[in-house]
């Protein structure tokens, strides 16, 4: 096999957000609390609101006019923010 046709089998796996356009936008603040911040820069601002409850991340976005796909960018770069956050050493130095 030439390093050409290796090149072509080798097929990266889409990286996978923990945030989904079908979650839940309550979901979402509950599990990852600092994507409310994201979700005001982008203009939602109802994050509290008994709709978000149930509201999906697209619907939310697409009823005030926000780009889906720029807001799922920042929602996940938020919540790997959180995963990796303090994991330095096991007491925190």
């Amino acid at each position: 096999m030439t390093a050409k046709a290796k090149k072509k089998t080798i097929k990266k796996a889409p990286a996978k957000g923990l945030i989904t356009k079908d979650m839940a936008i309550g979901d979402v603040v509950q599990k990852y609390p600092n994507t409310v911040e994201v979700f005001g820069k982008h203009g939602l601002h109802c994050i509290g609101c008994a709709i978000a409850s149930f509201e999906s991340v697209e619907q939310g976005a697409r009823s005030h006019g926000v780009d889906v796909g720029a807001l799922l960018k920042d929602l996940n770069a938020a919540a790997r923010k959180k995963k990796t956050a303090g994991r330095e050493g096991c007491c925190g130095h």
